[in-house]
């Protein structure tokens, strides 16, 4: 069955990959990016999101069957929690129409191993209560301080949150009442441009292994694996997974908190 999927942050990495898996099977796809893609969209803004829904809505005919959302940022900024958090929530829950007249409707986000680091409270309370104005100043007040694990709080909050949200989302009657899945992946160290440098250097690896120790394989996953998981959670395949926030690092999720299930 040929379906039409969105997915953000397009461009490049585990956007890009899942693009070309979908495509090579035969699969309609919108690819949504800052360049490079079928639509131009800046999903750090209102404006930006709103022109992602016009113009995904234009060039379906009002019909999606799936929603990637891949795109975000790790840069420890407030346009971190733009685009991470509220240009996430925005593409899938500004599409929801769209899916909702699909036989077999799927939504997935990407959060990362990073959610379980430690977060900042007061980020986190604005991000759930839904206040961008006031997300926005606590990332400022946040800064470029780093987490106990050298990571940004910005960063590891804004993921989290996303993975929260799906959690509380997904059993709702908007979404598995409408028959739509919802989920989140959680990749740990991809292998991509971003990454590169570090990979390339036994203590760049050493550091990363600290973060995101992967047993499974070695330091770091290709992009392909991230994007085959998507797929599936996207197809009409998946008939009954929902509310899930799946791991894909190696095992690092399962070394740092062998006690959570």
């Amino acid at each position: 069955m040929s379906r039409t999927t969105v997915i953000t942050g397009a461009a490049s990495g585990i956007g890009k990959a899942t693009v070309e898996r979908l495509r090579a099977e035969g699969q309609t796809v919108i690819g949504v990016d800052l360049r490079d893609a079928d639509i131009t969209a800046d999903l750090s803004t209102a404006e930006g999101r709103a022109a992602l829904v016009e113009q995904v809505t234009a060039r379906s005919g009002g019909h999606v069957d799936a929603v990637i959302a891949v795109a975000g940022l790790v840069a420890a900024s407030p346009v971190t929690v733009a685009v991470n958090y509220f240009g996430t929530r925005a593409t899938v829950e500004g599409l929801h129409p769209l899916l909702a007249r699909s036989e077999a409707p799927r939504a997935v986000v990407v959060s990362s191993i990073a959610a379980i680091q430690e977060t900042d409270d007061a980020l986190f309370e604005r991000l759930m209560a839904d206040d961008e104005p006031g997300a926005l100043a606590e990332a400022e007040r946040i800064g470029t301080t780093l987490n106990a694990s050298g990571g940004s709080p910005i960063y590891t909050t804004s993921k989290y949150a996303i993975a929260r949200w799906v959690r509380a989302a997904a059993p709702t009657p908007e979404w598995a009442g409408a028959g739509i899945a919802l989920d989140a992946v959680a990749p740990g160290v991809i292998a991509t441009p971003m990454t590169a440098p570090v990979l390339a250097t036994a203590e760049g690896r050493a550091v990363l292994d600290a973060g995101a120790p992967s047993p499974l394989n070695g330091p770091a996953a290709p992009p392909e694996a991230p994007a085959a998981l998507l797929a599936w959670l996207a197809s009409a395949e998946n008939t009954h997974v929902t509310g899930q926030v799946i791991f894909i690092d190696g095992g690092a999720e399962s070394i740092h908190r062998p006690e959570s299930i």
